[in-house]
């Protein structure tokens, strides 16, 4: 009957559906599970940081996998193959990690702490921070693969590592607000400023990174 042949493919459509979802969440699980890892081991730096160590580089951590919608729209924008294997190939910063720091030396080291150790291979690495954006933007971008153990074996995982100052970050996060403010059709003269603005901060993480060393070397005043 055409009644029961309707209800029939509904049914059909939303299993596939149900099934499309689940196979998407067990897509992402594996990058949650990758990110989980990488901050795993910042954590235990800066722990070990914090207790044996008088001095803590690590400000700040972020993360984030990026949204199913997020994601879409990159593959879509990007004319990426919607199947699973090319999106993995292709998108490299499904799970993202942030480090800020308070100085541009700090940046480097965590970046070798983090990189040196045995389980980590570095897939790429972009410096902003030695050759900046021509707009002023600075930071150390690393595509990392770590491996990740599940009960159907062992899976690698890339993630995406951003090292940067405090100063570096706050401008980024005025950029991104900028840009997204004008749908990325920023005016010439606004442009203008967030270069002097990037100029700006390069300068002060300069000059504090300078106080910094001549503090932390300096020997302790007489009582």
């Amino acid at each position: 009957m055409p009644g029961s042949l309707d209800e029939q493919q509904i049914t059909v459509s939303g299993t596939a559906l149900r099934a499309m979802r689940d196979e998407f969440q067990r897509f992402l699980m594996e990058y949650r599970f990758g990110l989980a890892e990488v901050e795993t081991k910042i954590s235990i730096l800066r722990e070990e940081f914090q207790e044996m160590h008088a001095y803590n580089p690590i400000e700040h951590v972020s993360s984030r996998v990026k949204s199913p919608d997020s994601l879409v729209e990159k593959v879509q924008r990007k004319g990426i193959e919607p199947d699973f294997p090319s999106v993995r190939a292709a998108v490299t910063d499904i799970a993202g990690i942030r480090i800020t720091c308070s100085f541009v030396g700090d940046a480097y080291r965590l970046f070798d702490l983090l990189t040196q150790q045995d389980d980590i291979t570095v897939l790429s690495v972009k410096d902003y921070i030695a050759s900046p954006k021509p707009n002023g933007y600075k930071s150390l971008h690393a595509i990392v693969e770590v491996p990740v153990f599940l009960s159907t074996g062992r899976v690698a995982v890339p993630v995406e590592v951003q090292f940067r100052t405090i100063a570096m970050d706050f401008w980024a996060s005025l950029e991104h607000k900028i840009y997204y403010k004008y749908d990325r059709q920023v005016p010439d003269e606004l442009l203008a400023h967030l270069k002097e603005a990037a100029d700006t901060a390069a300068e002060l993480d300069t000059r504090m990174e300078g106080l910094h060393r001549q503090i932390r070397g300096a020997a302790p005043s007489a009582v």
